[in-house]
């Protein structure tokens, strides 16, 4: 069973201020930081939604991914609206990377800086 969303105990909040909208779609106006908040409220969301289960869920990457894509911003801080089973991929092998590196910093930070870089247009 993966483990990914957070504890209902945990302080971490959504970041400050609203994202920087961009209307030109092939510039990345995201931060780390709120990237990070969206897979924080999706934590939250997705362990309210399971909460009969306490949040377990084995196909958690494609209830993330879906509402990640469809129901925040993440699509205007990437600049790119992400293909749903590519960023289902991505999060499965942070996922894995995340527990093999035990990096010491929230799964949150550590993913948006992945998500980012992922999903950083190419210079070409």
């Amino acid at each position: 069973m993966m483990t990914l969303m957070t504890p209902a105990a945990a302080t971490a909040g959504r970041p400050q201020g609203a994202p920087v909208l961009n209307a030109r779609r092939d510039q990345m106006t995201g931060t780390p930081e709120q990237v990070s908040g969206l897979l924080h409220e999706a934590g939250e969301t997705h362990h309210q939604v399971f909460r009969i289960v306490d949040g377990a869920d084995d196909d958690w990457a494609s209830w993330y991914a879906q509402w990640l894509i469809d129901l925040s911003e993440l699509p205007d801080l990437l600049g790119v609206r992400p293909v749903r089973s590519e960023l289902i991929y991505l999060l499965v092998s942070l996922d894995k990377q995340f527990t093999a590196e035990a990096p010491g910093e929230p799964w949150e930070t550590y993913y948006a800086r992945q998500i980012l870089r992922h999903f950083q247009p190419s210079a070409g």
